[in-house]
């Protein structure tokens, strides 16, 4: 009886999370979600623990504090991914790719680095795409590219920013629910980042030439010039930003606005806080905008309209959403509510990269349970820290390494996951934005992920790498081994064994 009782308790203990994961998949916005699923939290604290009012807000507010760093740092990388739009960095990067003239056979390589690149700078991979969408696919169209091949690179592409990137909300929002810098963040997992990119890119060229396709070369004005005036319309009512990108594409901008990006990650690599290299990021572009004639006022109506747009972006959804997540999480914690999830994994795995394996394992879950990434990442980042912390015995040195791989785990098996669902809202926008740049063909899920090579190499290459330990050869992504780090359990035995061995026993 006492069995069914705690079983039954600790799954309406648990339930919030069921509620909040339901609320996502009826197609409730995040926003929505969180504070009915934190009120509900709340209500069922009450019921199992007898915890006051005072008790549950105090929890939730207290936990809500210490993500108050990653608040401003989601408004400068909102206002940074502004300006860098805006003020040329984006156009000019896409430029300097393709002033080296395209072919059939390198059109969906270089939209997978262009995208790579473009994506780091802006922070965002629904932007990237659909900025560049518009160029790459009508060049492919021009050149003779393989249509499905190059839609699928600009998708993985615009992925691997929003994965890395600074000023990536998802970068930042992962690495604030598991308390770890974001610098630190893209140091550990940089190097396999870029070799997942390298590797996507070899198999991509290695394609293009096996399927035999043509080495004319192709413009990227005459594409511009090639998209109908419907498109233009739908893209200036869904992603105005890419309207001014492609505008400064076809007119041309200064290649030393690639500058500010360049700083930012400069200073990034030096150590710098995130907060110093993101105002970098801002003060560089608006100082090289201003001799490229692309800021052209700096007032109300000019660059301080782009950081105010940023803020404004930041503060009316992403900044509310974690709020209300982090009072979920709080509460959630505060009446224990993942000890039974906890205690099962810990019973099954025999060391800490089970573990982690599990947790990649619950990252991609809940990412096609949800059908979000963001979802994903504040419902499933704070289980899987939760089972991390209770399981796991180690120096904070290294528990601070098994945090950065599952604030890595969140982010990245979200946003490249996202790419291998055929349900998922990312790849519903994706399909939405090719079929309106490119009315000609018609976009299924099943043929972008395909040929998504820069999704299937990031998700299967980090859950394999975790895994097996082959991460050591990885620089900076190895994850601390036994026995200097061990599950809880393993050392209890040891404890126990070694006080029947000194009794005699």
């Amino acid at each position: 009886m006492n069995f069914l009782k705690n079983f039954f308790i600790g799954l309406l203990k648990f339930s919030p999370v069921f509620l909040m994961a339901g609320l996502m998949i009826a197609g409730f916005d995040a926003l929505l979600a969180a504070p009915i699923s934190t009120i509900y939290a709340a209500i069922v604290a009450f019921i199992t623990e007898k915890f006051s009012f005072n008790d549950l807000l105090d929890s939730a507010v207290e936990n809500v504090k210490e993500m108050q760093l990653v608040f401003f740092i989601l408004m400068a990388a909102y206002a940074m991914a502004e300006t860098f739009m805006a003020t040329g960095v984006g156009a000019a990067i896409i430029n300097a790719a393709l002033n080296l003239g395209l072919n059939g056979k390198t059109v969906a390589v270089t939209g997978l680095v262009v995208t790579g690149i473009l994506s780091v700078a802006t922070g965002t991979s629904w932007g990237t795409f659909a900025a560049c969408a518009p160029i790459f696919l009508w060049l492919n169209h021009i050149v003779g590219g393989n249509l499905m091949l190059t839609t699928a690179a600009v998708a993985g592409g615009a992925c691997f920013g929003d994965n890395i990137g600074l000023i990536s909300d998802t970068t930042v929002v992962s690495s604030g629910i598991h308390k770890v810098e974001v610098i630190h963040r893209i140091r550990h997992q940089g190097v396999w980042s870029i070799l997942c990119l390298v590797l996507a890119a070899i198999v991509i060229f290695t394609i293009s030439v096996g399927m035999g396709l043509p080495d004319s070369v192709g413009n990227a004005g005459e594409a511009i010039n090639q998209i109908p005036e419907e498109v233009w319309t739908n893209l200036n009512a869904e992603r105005p930003s890419a309207v001014t990108l492609l505008n400064q594409v076809q007119e041309g901008v200064p290649f030393y606005m690639v500058i500010p990006l360049i700083l930012v990650i400069a200073v990034a690599i030096k150590g710098l806080p995130t907060l110093a290299c993101l105002g970098i990021g801002i003060i560089s572009s608006l100082i090289l905008g201003l001799f490229a004639g692309t800021v052209t006022s700096i007032g109300n109506d000019g660059f301080l309209k782009l950081i105010y747009t940023g803020f404004s972006d930041a503060g009316s959804w992403v900044i509310v959403m974690m709020m209300w997540v982090g009072a979920f999480g709080g509460i959630m914690s505060k009446m224990d509510a993942f000890a039974p999830l906890s205690n099962f994994i810990s019973k099954i795995v025999r060391k800490v990269r089970h573990l982690m394996f599990a947790n990649g394992l619950l990252a991609i879950i809940g990412n096609a349970a949800l059908s979000d990434e963001m979802a994903q990442i504040v419902t499933i980042g704070p289980i899987a820290k939760t089972l991390t912390d209770e399981n796991v015995e180690a120096s904070e040195e290294d528990m601070y390494k098994l945090r950065l791989r599952n604030a890595t785990f969140n982010d990245a098996l979200g946003v490249f996951g996202s790419q291998l669902i055929p349900w998922h809202v990312y790849m519903n926008f994706y399909l939405g934005i090719a079929s309106a740049v490119y009315p000609l063909a018609s976009f299924t899920a099943i043929d972008i992920i395909k040929y998504n090579f820069m999704a299937m190499i990031a998700v299967a290459s980090i859950l394999i790498l975790t895994l097996t330990g082959l991460d050591r050869f990885v620089p900076l992504f190895g994850l601390p081994s036994e026995p200097d780090v061990k599950i809880k359990k393993s050392s209890k035995k040891k404890v126990d064994l070694d006080s029947e061995v000194a009794s005699g026993k």
